[in-house]
């Protein structure tokens, strides 16, 4: 069993990310009327905007009618990444992080679909489909996952001695 100390971490991780997540869905459903957008930079409006929209299905729309499906995966997937923690090395924080962070996205956008029916998406790059924190986090979180995975099967591993020799016995001298 892991110390309970890098659960800690990861749950933290995980609060801080459905926080900063609902925080700004909040202000945006109280300050932004549906489908309005504000230009927080003038200069970028033709770049960047927020924009409150809502979404019932996955990422950029799709599958719309699939709502009640989103929810039992979105369960799914945070008992999958409890049970995961359990099993990373204490020492592996990058891991630690980017878990943290795919959770604190999950439940961001569960709570929405269980509490309202939708997601709230408001960040919105004119060439990209309008996001969320969650949706953000969700994102790095496998990114960075990934690297860390790449990243250790690149790693030389130590070579195993045979069953028949010892690792500080020498060869034997041929004669």
């Amino acid at each position: 069993m892991k110390s309970s100390r890098s659960t800690w971490v990861l749950l933290a991780i995980a609060a801080v990310t459905l926080i900063a997540d609902q925080a700004t869905k909040f202000l945006v459903v109280t300050y932004l009327a549906p489908h309005g957008a504000w230009a927080p930079i003038p200069a970028l409006s033709n770049f960047f905007t927020i924009e409150y929209t809502t979404n019932t299905g996955a990422a950029f729309g799709l599958f719309k009618a699939w709502g009640p499906v989103f929810v039992a995966v979105a369960v799914i997937v945070i008992v999958a990444i409890m049970v995961y923690q359990n099993e990373v090395p204490q020492e592996a924080w990058l891991v630690r992080l980017a878990l943290g962070l795919q959770l604190g996205g999950a439940l961001g956008n569960l709570t929405d679909r269980v509490r309202v029916g939708h997601v709230t998406d408001f960040i919105y790059f004119h060439f990209w489909p309008v996001f969320n924190l969650a949706d953000s986090a969700i994102v790095v979180g496998v990114i960075l996952l990934a690297f860390t995975m790449l990243r250790e099967e690149r790693k030389p591993s130590a070579p195993v001695p045979k069953p028949n020799e010892s690792a500080d016995s020498n060869p034997p001298a041929s004669a």
